[in-house]
């Protein structure tokens, strides 16, 4: 059938020869990048950056970005920290697939998870079940540690917070009478709500009105003109600094002039005061970070940082920054950055000198933080009021 069988079997072997040639190529090349990764390590980023919470994923970013620059001037395990970051737009689906893309595609080592209590939910199972390390510079919701032995989280927990807010306003300030706002919707605000409730009311203080609102709301004259119509000596909302600032718009535009909001980290964003202008001065809320109270690390990373990014550091910057420093601590402590094998010495993290506060993580990764900076809006910035020591045993 073939006349030029010999021509034919010679194409062939060319064929063949050029087929091998090409593969060994490719996978020369595979080398060369798994070369280049081997001397990288992947740390993801999770956040929004560009949704309804995107100020607490944009500087949750920036944190990260300086500490993994600091780590890089001398290597972690003689390696480079790459931080590969990903925009999930306030979305608990296009936040879970990008959890999947890390763990699958990008092969990371760790995970800084998103500072909201809802996102890290739906996405800190699938790390877990992955076996990559996930902490969340921000969540605080209880629950979120119980999902599995992976999760962590470094920030200051609502737990401890949240009485401790309600103990100064209630017996210090001498507010007795709340309305206590809650926003359905999302997850760290009605299980702060249940936590300031029940500070209120073992503080000796009176819930004389409880109303709902949801996150994207943006009309709250029925809910204020219910509160003002009870005259609460405060208002203590549990939710985010979008609702937070327009509520107090609201509650200004009905003439309670002389009442202030109290909430958690979560009203903690420039965006609080730009959309509430002179109507949120006098607000009080917690967080575990405050540029007043430096430390010798705190002050040498508000230098730094002002330095770098021409403004001043808050909750979310520390909480990152303290995140990639808590993970590549771990990494040099178990020789590895293999989320199996470093996972235990994070686990066994004490007394880490963060800039976010001194960090311990409990039995349960649950972190202790110490302490505890009840902050006040004066001329459109957060500033200190007080500073709650916290038992660390």
């Amino acid at each position: 059938m073939f006349k030029h069988k010999p021509l034919f079997v010679l194409l062939a072997l060319l064929t063949v020869a050029f087929l091998v040639a090409g593969c060994g190529g490719q996978s020369a090349e595979n080398g060369g990048e798994q070369t280049a990764a081997s001397d990288v390590i992947k740390i993801g980023f999770l956040g929004d950056l560009t949704g309804d919470t995107a100020s607490y994923g944009k500087n949750t970013l920036e944190g990260m970005k300086m500490a993994a620059e600091e780590l890089n001037a001398d290597g972690v395990l003689g390696k480079q920290i790459k931080i590969v970051e990903a925009d999930h737009r306030y979305d608990k689906a296009e936040a879970a697939n990008i959890v999947q893309k890390f763990i699958n595609e990008d092969k990371v080592s760790a995970i800084v998870g998103d500072p909201t209590t809802g996102i890290t939910k739906a996405t800190a199972p699938i790390s877990n079940q992955g076996e990559v390390v996930q902490i969340s510079a921000g969540s605080t919701g209880p629950e979120v540690v119980e999902i599995g032995p992976y999760i962590f989280r470094n920030t200051l927990l609502d737990a401890v917070g949240g009485p401790a807010t309600m103990d100064y306003a209630i017996n210090e300030l001498g507010w007795k009478n709340v309305a206590l706002i809650t926003s359905v919707n999302n997850d760290f605000s009605v299980g702060l709500s249940k936590i300031f409730k029940d500070a209120i009311l073992a503080n000796g203080g009176n819930i004389v009105i409880e109303e709902s609102v949801q996150d994207g709301d943006t009309d709250f004259s029925g809910q204020v003109s219910n509160i003002k119509g009870k005259n609460p000596d405060f208002i203590v909302f549990s939710g985010y600094y979008t609702e937070g600032g327009l509520i107090m718009k609201e509650v200004r535009k009905q003439g309670m002039n002389d009442i202030v909001m109290v909430g958690g980290d979560g009203l903690q964003s420039p965006t609080f005061w730009e959309l509430g202008g002179q109507a949120v001065e006098g607000s009080i809320s917690y967080c575990g970070f405050s540029p007043e109270q430096p430390t010798d690390e705190t002050a040498k990373f508000i230098e730094d940082f002002k330095a770098k990014y021409s403004k001043d550091p808050d909750l979310f910057h520390a909480q990152g920054y303290d995140a990639v420093k808590i993970i590549a601590a771990a990494m040099e402590k178990a020789q590895s950055a293999d989320p199996k094998v470093f996972r235990d010495a994070m686990a066994q993290t004490k007394d880490f000198p963060g800039v976010s506060g001194i960090t311990t993580f409990r039995e349960n990764r649950e972190p202790i933080k110490s302490p505890v900076y009840l902050l006040q809006v004066k001329d459109q910035k957060w500033s200190l009021l007080k500073k709650v020591p916290v038992d660390m045993d």
